[in-house]
């Protein structure tokens, strides 16, 4: 029997009103690939876990933030996007209460909001990612 090597991830991509303007939640990544450097709260879907769960439970096991509605912005599996292995990632995007605090936990050194105009340089293919949900939103 023929077993799949690609493996499905999640990744959430979470705004918040800011005095401003706008702010996207990070987390410094605390195991390689791309150790200390930032990157959209994610990781591997669990099995029979759905999709939509599995991106609200990275979210909250990576940076305390709860958020209930979030939309799927896409999906994103180009070979190469992260070098352990071929991933397709489906992307979720929300909005979290302005004031919303996070907390870095899990494979996350640190959680912080970074505004939109002045985000740091992102794992994998993160910027692709974060810059189709700022167009989308047009934040």
């Amino acid at each position: 029997m023929w077993t799949s090597k690609i493996f499905v991830t999640v990744d959430a991509v979470v705004f918040r009103q800011a005095e401003t303007g706008y702010e996207l939640l990070l987390i410094k990544r605390l195991k390689d690939p791309d150790k200390g450097k930032w990157a959209l709260p994610g990781g591997f879907v669990d099995e029979n876990e759905d999709l939509p769960d599995a991106a609200k439970r990275e979210l909250l096991e990576e940076t305390g933030v709860v958020i209930e509605q979030m939309e799927q912005l896409g999906a994103f599996g180009k070979p190469g996007r992260d070098p352990r292995h071929h991933t397709v990632s489906v992307v979720y995007a929300g909005f979290a209460p302005g004031g919303t605090e996070a907390t870095g936990a899990d494979d996350a050194e640190e959680a912080k909001w970074f505004s939109v105009k002045d985000l740091p340089l992102l794992a994998f293919d993160h910027d692709d990612i974060v810059n189709l949900a700022i167009e989308k939103y047009k934040l």
